[in-house]
């Protein structure tokens, strides 16, 4: 029986897919790091439009076919496809979805207007990439979860799925990063994010802003561990998880090889 600790990476960037921030390149020399110590990696991310199949080689994975979210009533089927990162014997999954990953913008227009939708894409990506691992029956020892996207993810696992067994054993370690929008979402966040009532209105409050900062904080409240990944942070994030009782914090070292990442993982999951 493999004594492999399972890293899981979920991400809303990572190069060479999609490079938004720093932080992009950073994740995939983590998860090619993690894989090359000995750890059994997967990595999941959204299949925006703006990625190109052709050049990255996905392919869809017919196995893992058949996923429905349900978010407020309402059912959105996902389609998962997979691509091998460039010189790495690593899978990268990507969600996908005809009507909301799929346009060729990311969250703004031509005339970048925000997208009304930009919440129903979050939470669908949050709770997507969470059903993915259930059917991939792969119980990972540690998730990390970067990009604002994936605000929700920390909050999900320890409530909403606390009860689902491939989570049971699951630390979660949350990455801060730099803001990159300015507007809010609006109470239809907090509405969707509540999946069925699944959440209460106590844990939705700490998203309450619901902007780039409330997901930032709403993540990294509800994670294990902390990790601030770049060096221009909001001021008020910084100040208020630099020291947190009872978490592990690894401050942004822009010289590091990663290895404090990958003790991290290992005290963890212990």
């Amino acid at each position: 029986m493999s004594t492999k600790k399972r890293i899981l990476f979920i991400a809303n960037e990572m190069s060479p897919y999609l490079e938004l921030t720093e932080f992009s390149e950073i994740m995939n020399k983590l998860a090619v790091k993690a894989n090359d110590s000995g750890m059994e990696v997967r990595c999941i991310m959204p299949r925006f439009g703006v990625i190109n199949e052709r050049r990255h080689r996905l392919h869809e994975v017919v196995r893992l076919s058949g996923i429905n979210v349900s978010i407020g009533g309402d059912d959105y089927p996902l389609t998962i496809k997979v691509a091998s990162l460039p010189n790495a014997r690593l899978q990268i999954y990507f969600l996908d979805n005809e009507d909301y990953f799929k346009r060729k913008s990311l969250f703004h227009d031509e005339n970048e207007k925000w997208f009304d939708d930009n919440a129903l894409r979050t939470v669908l990506f949050c709770k997507g990439a969470l059903e993915t691992v259930k059917k991939f029956g792969w119980p990972p020892d540690i998730i990390h979860c970067s990009g604002w996207m994936t605000g929700l993810i920390p909050m999900f696992i320890k409530n909403a799925y606390k009860k689902e067994a491939v989570f049971s054993n699951s630390k979660v370690v949350y990455t801060i990063g730099e803001n990159t929008f300015k507007e809010k979402m609006g109470a239809e966040l907090l509405k969707l994010a509540a999946i069925n009532d699944h959440v209460t209105k106590k844990e939705l409050d700490h998203f309450k802003d619901t902007n780039n900062v409330a997901l930032f904080r709403g993540g990294a409240t509800f994670a294990d561990a902390i990790t601030f990944g770049a060096d221009k942070i909001d001021k008020k994030l910084v100040d208020e998880f630099s020291k947190v009782k009872g978490k592990k914090i690894l401050k942004f070292d822009p010289e590091s090889d990663l290895t404090d990442y990958l003790q991290l993982f290992t005290d963890l999951a212990k």
